[in-house]
């Protein structure tokens, strides 16, 4: 079994509130969740309004297909969120006995 995460620093700039930042985490996470059946939250951060943490995470039996997973999920949200810049993001893929 492997265990794929990721964390996803994402930067609002035209963002100015709180409400704002919610409206844009909420949806990310849910599609994100939908799309890719992966869990998926705001995991820092929380008290800024124009930098968001969202961590992701899924659980497979092929370390190749995490790694694929977590790739595709940075790039649904390169693409589907022009209103977001992605300043950071960390993958790791860790292998449970």
């Amino acid at each position: 079994m492997h265990v794929g995460t990721c964390i996803l620093t994402i930067r609002l700039p035209e963002n100015h509130s709180l409400k704002g930042k919610r409206q844009v985490v909420l949806s990310m996470t849910a599609r994100l969740r939908n799309q890719f059946r992966v869990s998926a939250a705001e995991v820092d951060s929380q008290g800024l309004w124009q930098i968001a943490t969202i961590g992701v995470a899924c659980v497979s039996n092929q370390a190749d297909h995490s790694r694929e997973t977590m790739d595709n999920v940075i790039n649904f949200v390169l693409q589907n969120y022009p209103e977001v810049e992605l300043v950071e993001s960390q993958v790791e893929v860790i292998p449970v006995p």
